[in-house]
């Protein structure tokens, strides 16, 4: 039996299930990030910090470009929710429950400008880092590998689940990434609120400018 490859063609595999996800979110003036596809219809997630002043172009992995609508952004999860006109995209899933210490992780991103970029690590340690609100929040820390362009990509178990949001660098060796956990619940608030508005202004007088 060949273990090593076989090994390699479980990663290979592994990696061509979740690059389908992985989009390149680029501002006008603010470089560029990465970016999950969420949900089929063409909603994206991102960071805060990679959405610029104005809506991103977003490019899929078949370099098809949108320009995008921004849903919803949340500086104090550091969070946002784009919307394309795309549909049939392949979306990634959110893991059921918090990695384990020890578990290896994978990024995907773009570090640098270079696209599609995988690298993998340990879990270090889950934490709670308190947000400019004052609010504590589950992050997940771990030695993957991140760079610059690497923001807003997903960090995924072996499953190819979304374990969190790769956000930042600390202490050089260490990557912080923003629990699944928190992605589910904005993009929820982020939905509700956008259905409540669009009833809101399907209530308004036709006469009403």
């Amino acid at each position: 039996m060949n273990f090593n490859g076989t090994f390699t063609q479980v990663i290979d595999e592994f990696v061509q299930r979740v690059m389908p996800s992985l989009v390149v979110v680029r501002g006008h003036r603010f470089g560029a990030g990465s970016g999950i596809v969420w949900d089929a219809a063409g909603l994206i997630l991102t960071n805060n910090h990679v959405v610029g002043r104005r809506n991103p172009v977003v490019i899929l992995q078949d370099n098809r470009e949108y320009e995008s609508r921004l849903l919803a952004r949340d500086p104090n999860v550091d969070l946002a929710l784009l919307s394309i006109d795309a549909t049939n995209l392949t979306p990634l899933v959110p893991a059921p429950a918090s990695p384990r210490v020890g578990e290896m992780v994978f990024a995907f991103g773009h570090p640098w400008g270079q696209r599609n970029t995988v690298t993998r690590g340990i879990v270090s340690a889950l934490v709670t880092a308190q947000n400019r609100g004052g609010e504590k929040l589950p992050v997940v820390r771990s030695d993957v590998p991140l760079a610059p362009g690497n923001s807003g990509g997903p960090l995924v178990n072996a499953k190819g689940e979304v374990v969190g949001i790769n956000a930042m660098i600390i202490g050089g060796d260490q990557s912080v990434s923003i629990a699944s956990s928190v992605a589910i619940d904005f993009v929820r608030k982020a939905i509700r609120n956008g259905t409540a508005a669009r009833k809101n202004e399907a209530r308004v007088p036709s006469d009403v400018i």
